[in-house]
């Protein structure tokens, strides 16, 4: 077995990133017994068929979590950001969970999702360097 990691590029680390969820996923069922996890994604699509917003996160073990919400640059400020965020908020209550957790840049929008009833529970200076990450969390009861 070689000693020294290998870095992966493109499409293959794309595959292990889904591996490396799986395993971890495995792992952290083992752990707690816990086997509720489901993926929580919404898709916005145009006539043409081409992707205008989404949102990609997950539920598990009574919460959620928001890892991805884009909107395209021309459909920013029409709506649509709330209401994929209030699909995924209602998604996960009939899914029994109690909170949702996401995080965005300082550059990004905190001030959206505080307007949607979220709370900056934790901020990390430069990361990226001169910006900020922020962990915001919402109780869905």
């Amino acid at each position: 077995m070689d000693d020294e990691p290998v870095p992966v590029d493109g499409s293959a680390a794309d595959a292990l990133r889904v591996v490396l969820g799986e395993r971890l996923y495995e792992y952290n069922v083992q752990a707690t017994g816990i086997a509720d996890g489901r993926e929580l994604t919404f898709v916005h699509r145009n006539e043409a068929g081409e992707l205008v917003a989404g949102l990609a996160g997950h539920t598990w073990g009574g919460y959620a979590e928001v890892q991805y919400l884009w909107v395209s640059a021309e459909a920013r400020g029409s709506g649509l950001g709330s209401r994929l965020l209030r699909a995924a908020e209602d998604e996960a209550r009939r899914r029994g969970c109690a909170k949702l957790v996401l995080s965005t840049h300082s550059f990004q929008a905190p001030a959206f999702y505080a307007r949607h009833g979220y709370v900056r529970i934790l901020e990390l200076q430069d990361q990226p360097r001169g910006h900020s990450s922020i962990l915001f969390t919402k109780a869905l009861r």
